[in-house]
């Protein structure tokens, strides 16, 4: 399996993998041209973020995009990872620990200072996996978010 940062060649294959993510996590209103755009913007556009995929043999078995926030609190540019997503039949081969690491070397050397993310409170399988690698609540924080527009 090799890990590498994501090309624009990928997107047909992320595309598809981001499908499966939403249809995985319930996440309602997938729009494949809008998902399509904003991907390529990511790409063409580091300033924004990053993505990283798991490839063998042609094929993607896993993605995980990191999108960047400037943080006067934390002093300096933080990453959030906005989607984390290894198929079914890919996971518990190391696979996500090893997309994991390569987005947190990659951030640290872009100089990010933080790297937070999401996580629906059921899932307790992805919370272990991230406890296990230093990742914890931050005390005395809830996210709390509105939809624009």
């Amino acid at each position: 399996m090799q890990i590498r940062a994501a090309l624009p060649a990928d997107v047909p294959a992320l595309l598809a993998l981001v499908r499966r993510y939403w249809e995985f996590e319930g996440i309602d209103g997938f729009d494949a041209l809008r998902v399509e755009l904003t991907l390529q913007r990511l790409l063409a556009t580091p300033a924004l973020g990053a993505a990283w995929v798991a490839s063998a043999g042609g094929s993607l078995a896993g993605y995980l995009i990191a999108v960047h926030v400037l943080s006067i609190e934390h002093q300096g540019l933080m990453a959030e990872i906005d989607e984390f997503f290894v198929l079914p039949q890919a996971r518990a081969q190391g696979i996500g620990a090893q997309l994991l690491a390569a987005a947190e070397r990659a951030l640290a050397a872009r100089g990010c200072v933080r790297l937070q993310l999401q996580l629906g409170v059921g899932n307790a399988a992805a919370r272990a996996f991230y406890e296990r690698r230093g990742y914890a609540s931050r005390s005395g924080y809830a996210l709390l978010d509105k939809p624009l527009g």
